[in-house]
Protein backbone atom coordinates (compact mmCIF):
# COMPACT_ATOMS: atom_id res chain seq x y z
CA UNK A 1 0.00 0.00 0.00
CA UNK A 2 1.60 3.36 -1.17
CA UNK A 3 0.30 6.68 0.75
CA UNK A 4 0.27 9.91 -1.50
CA UNK A 5 2.68 12.71 -1.03
CA UNK A 6 0.83 14.94 0.22
CA UNK A 7 -0.36 12.54 3.25
CA UNK A 8 3.52 11.83 3.73
CA UNK A 9 4.47 15.33 3.45
CA UNK A 10 1.69 16.41 6.11
CA UNK A 11 3.20 13.21 8.72
CA UNK A 12 6.46 14.34 8.29
CA UNK A 13 5.86 18.05 9.20
CA UNK A 14 3.18 16.39 12.36
CA UNK A 15 6.23 14.30 13.64
CA UNK A 16 8.91 17.09 13.24
CA UNK A 17 6.63 19.66 14.97
CA UNK A 18 6.17 16.89 17.93
CA UNK A 19 9.96 16.20 18.20
CA UNK A 20 10.76 19.98 17.69
CA UNK A 21 8.14 21.47 20.79
CA UNK A 22 8.86 18.53 23.08
CA UNK A 23 11.81 20.45 24.99
CA UNK A 24 9.05 23.58 25.93
CA UNK A 25 6.60 21.37 27.20
CA UNK A 26 8.99 19.76 29.73
CA UNK A 27 10.86 23.57 30.30
CA UNK A 28 10.16 24.78 33.72
CA UNK A 29 9.44 28.42 34.36
CA UNK A 30 10.86 29.99 37.76
CA UNK A 31 8.73 29.61 40.59
CA UNK A 32 6.98 32.54 41.99
CA UNK A 33 3.75 32.89 44.52
CA UNK A 34 2.07 33.52 41.06
CA UNK A 35 2.75 30.31 39.31
CA UNK A 36 2.17 28.61 42.35
CA UNK A 37 -1.35 29.38 42.52
CA UNK A 38 -3.83 26.63 42.91
CA UNK A 39 -1.30 24.48 44.40
CA UNK A 40 -2.63 23.94 48.02
CA UNK A 41 -0.02 22.57 49.83
CA UNK A 42 -2.51 22.18 53.08
CA UNK A 43 -4.58 19.95 51.62
CA UNK A 44 -4.16 16.12 51.95
CA UNK A 45 -7.17 13.35 51.61
CA UNK A 46 -8.41 10.73 53.74
CA UNK A 47 -8.31 10.21 56.76
CA UNK A 48 -5.10 10.70 57.99
CA UNK A 49 -5.03 14.46 57.47
CA UNK A 50 -5.00 15.14 60.86
CA UNK A 51 -2.20 12.85 61.97
CA UNK A 52 0.83 14.93 63.22
CA UNK A 53 3.05 13.65 60.57
CA UNK A 54 1.01 15.02 57.90
CA UNK A 55 1.01 18.64 59.69
CA UNK A 56 4.13 19.09 60.30
CA UNK A 57 4.81 17.90 56.47
CA UNK A 58 2.43 20.58 55.51
CA UNK A 59 4.42 22.96 57.63
CA UNK A 60 7.69 22.11 56.18
CA UNK A 61 6.12 22.55 52.45
CA UNK A 62 4.48 26.00 53.49
CA UNK A 63 7.24 26.97 54.68
CA UNK A 64 9.73 26.20 51.75
CA UNK A 65 7.35 27.46 49.25
CA UNK A 66 7.28 30.38 50.96
CA UNK A 67 10.82 30.94 51.40
CA UNK A 68 11.42 30.44 47.73
CA UNK A 69 8.46 32.98 46.73
CA UNK A 70 9.72 35.48 49.16
CA UNK A 71 13.25 35.76 47.21
CA UNK A 72 13.19 38.32 44.73
CA UNK A 73 15.42 37.53 41.38
CA UNK A 74 18.44 39.63 40.53
CA UNK A 75 18.97 38.24 37.09
CA UNK A 76 22.37 36.92 37.99
CA UNK A 77 21.62 33.76 37.66
CA UNK A 78 24.56 32.37 40.40
CA UNK A 79 22.79 34.06 42.89
CA UNK A 80 19.57 33.71 41.91
CA UNK A 81 20.10 30.00 42.32
CA UNK A 82 21.52 29.88 45.79
CA UNK A 83 19.12 32.24 46.97
CA UNK A 84 16.61 30.03 45.92
CA UNK A 85 17.89 26.49 46.73
CA UNK A 86 18.74 27.65 50.35
CA UNK A 87 14.76 27.62 51.49
CA UNK A 88 14.09 24.82 48.98
CA UNK A 89 17.27 22.49 50.76
CA UNK A 90 16.18 23.20 54.43
CA UNK A 91 12.49 22.38 53.13
CA UNK A 92 13.98 19.18 51.82
CA UNK A 93 16.14 18.92 55.81
CA UNK A 94 12.56 19.90 57.75
CA UNK A 95 11.04 16.95 55.79
CA UNK A 96 13.39 14.37 56.62
CA UNK A 97 13.20 15.39 59.93
CA UNK A 98 9.43 14.27 60.08
CA UNK A 99 10.39 10.88 58.44
CA UNK A 100 12.92 10.48 61.54
CA UNK A 101 10.41 11.39 63.68
CA UNK A 102 7.42 9.26 62.48
CA UNK A 103 8.41 7.15 59.73
CA UNK A 104 8.97 3.31 60.04
CA UNK A 105 10.90 2.05 57.07
CA UNK A 106 14.60 1.36 57.59
CA UNK A 107 15.72 2.58 54.10
CA UNK A 108 13.85 5.65 54.26
CA UNK A 109 14.98 6.59 57.71
CA UNK A 110 18.40 5.77 56.10
CA UNK A 111 17.92 8.30 53.39
CA UNK A 112 16.65 11.03 55.54
CA UNK A 113 19.38 10.72 57.84
CA UNK A 114 21.64 11.37 54.18
CA UNK A 115 19.60 14.12 52.99
CA UNK A 116 19.96 15.81 56.33
CA UNK A 117 23.74 15.50 56.32
CA UNK A 118 24.43 15.91 52.47
CA UNK A 119 21.99 19.20 52.45
CA UNK A 120 23.13 20.73 55.49
CA UNK A 121 26.49 20.65 54.16
CA UNK A 122 25.13 22.35 51.00
CA UNK A 123 23.15 24.90 52.72
CA UNK A 124 26.33 26.03 54.69
CA UNK A 125 27.94 25.83 51.49
CA UNK A 126 25.52 28.25 49.74
CA UNK A 127 25.00 30.61 52.53
CA UNK A 128 29.28 31.05 52.58
CA UNK A 129 29.20 31.74 48.99
CA UNK A 130 26.18 34.54 49.19
CA UNK A 131 28.52 36.36 52.10
CA UNK A 132 31.18 35.89 49.63
CA UNK A 133 29.31 37.37 46.79
CA UNK A 134 27.22 40.28 47.87
CA UNK A 135 24.61 41.63 45.89
CA UNK A 136 25.54 44.95 44.25
CA UNK A 137 22.94 47.57 43.69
Amino acid sequence: MTFPKTFLAVAGAFAVSIVVSMPAAFAQTPASSASMEGMDMSASSGSQSDSASTKEFQAADHSMMSGMSSVQYTGDADHDFVAHMIPHHQGAVAMAKVELKYGKDAKLRALAKEIIASQDKEIAFMKQWLAAHPQKK
